[in-house]
């Protein structure tokens, strides 16, 4: 056997721990730093949906439609909210 292969059979057995290394570096860079959105399967995401975000004027109709407010305070919130 030659010197210079002699040299390097003890790094034989790093290769797979280094592989391994390199796969989670891969998939904590993709997955694991909360920037995964996930198209398909709903609402998957690390990300803030502002699709599902509801708006001032939507609450403000929500809480006039269960009577929580009266008219009067409703239009005023409404105009400042407008405004």
């Amino acid at each position: 056997m030659s010197s210079s292969c002699f040299n390097w059979m003890w790094m034989f057995p790093l290769f797979p721990i280094i592989m391994m290394l390199v796969c989670l570096s891969v998939a904590w860079l993709i997955f694991g730093r909360g920037r995964f959105t996930s198209s398909c399967c709903g609402s998957g995401s690390y990300l803030p949906s502002h699709r599902n975000a509801e708006s001032a004027m939507d609450i403000l109709k929500k809480r006039y439609a269960s009577g929580e407010i009266g008219k009067d305070e409703f239009e005023r919130m409404k105009k400042e909210i407008l405004s």
